[in-house]
């Protein structure tokens, strides 16, 4: 993007959200569009000082319930950003859920947990129609799906039917049922977390699901001194309800219409694409297509996030693993040449223009 030569360069580093225009106060505008929510520092939906103030407010306040994981949280806020969905794969106990609901609640945004298990059903996640006797109709009630943050609680311990239910919804953002199509709220974000493939109990996630999702990280145990703070510090439930949104969704929102925004100059676009082809060349499928377009919105997030309105390679090699690692193998339980050895070997020798 092309700048005039008096123009302040700061100002070009953060996108300004647009203002609302309204003709009430700021107090009073916020009462009106956003009553139940009480913002943290301040922060009221009208007040709009950029895009990176917005999401390192976000960060910040999330790291402070999930210590020493600073660049797995990054991730997780890039992955919403680019209106992806999340995959979380690591043992019990290391703050998954706590995550999800960190990222919900720090936006004010709708949050619903589902336990999956070896004998759910699709039905009991996307709702049922059932018969008013009052109406003579069958009504459609809505499942736990119809939120806007959905945090998928050991997705791999439930069958590949009721894993497939989650496959347009992931996709299209909508629904399914009963020859009548259901939209999702907006913004609507998944995070699922998966146990080690060798767990008990588990079925592993078909290729077509693990595409859907835009990223997959690893939290793991946090290092000595970070540990050590989470110990003396205060229960990580309690600390969840005394959160409060440093954004409003609506700002959310515009944040994501503006990651699409992020110019990618053809040299860099020419990176993106000699890291599809080495990787088509080294694995038997290699990355898809859909995968080439998550590793650009990913990068176009990241950049976003550390005030850039153009991609650079590190924007790409920040985020490469978590996109391409599981869409090359399941690094966790396979020896040799797993997904994240391909994803690595591919960012370390594919030519930087």
């Amino acid at each position: 993007m092309q700048r005039d030569e008096g123009e302040d360069p700061q100002k070009s580093l953060n996108y300004q959200i647009q203002r609302r225009t309204m003709s009430t106060s700021k107090s009073n505008r916020a009462e009106t569009d956003f009553p139940h929510i009480v913002f943290a520092k301040d922060i009221v939906p009208t007040d709009h000082p950029g895009v990176t103030d917005h999401v390192e407010a976000f960060t910040k306040q999330i790291c402070e319930v999930i210590v020493g994981k600073n660049q797995a949280v990054k991730l997780a806020v890039a992955c919403l950003l680019a209106r992806g969905h999340l995959l979380i794969e690591d043992i019990p106990g290391v703050g998954k859920t706590t995550l999800s609901q960190a990222l919900a609640r720090s936006l004010a945004l709708a949050f619903q947990r589902i336990q999956f298990t070896s004998d759910l059903l699709p039905a009991d996640i996307l709702g049922n129609s059932i018969f008013d006797r009052a109406e003579q109709r069958f009504v459609f009630h809505r499942g736990p799906l119809f939120s806007q943050v959905v945090l998928i609680d050991e997705v791999n311990r439930t069958t590949a039917k009721t894993q497939s239910a989650l496959l347009e919804a992931m996709e299209e953002q909508r629904i399914s049922v009963d020859g009548m199509t259901y939209d999702l709220p907006e913004p609507f974000f998944v995070v699922a977390t998966q146990n080690p493939q060798h767990a008990v109990g588990t079925f592993p996630l078909p290729e077509s699901q693990l595409d859907r999702f835009l990223m997959r990280i690893e939290l793991g145990v946090p290092d000595r001194t970070s540990e050590r703070a989470m110990l003396l510090g205060m229960d990580r439930r309690e600390m969840l309800k005394e959160l409060k949104p440093v954004m409003s969704p609506q700002t959310l929102i515009e944040i994501q219409d503006n990651v699409r925004k992020v110019h990618a100059s053809p040299a860099l676009l020419d990176y993106l694409q000699d890291l599809l082809d080495a990787s088509r060349q080294r694995h038997i499928t290699g990355l898809s297509p859909r995968a080439g377009l998550a590793l650009l919105h990913a990068s176009q997030a990241w950049a976003l996030m550390h005030g850039r309105e153009m991609l650079l390679p590190e924007d790409i090699q920040a985020v490469g693993m978590a996109v391409m690692a599981h869409r090359l193998g399941h690094d966790l339980e396979q020896s040799g040449q797993s997904g994240r050895t391909l994803a690595d070997n591919l960012l370390h020798t594919v030519p930087v223009p």
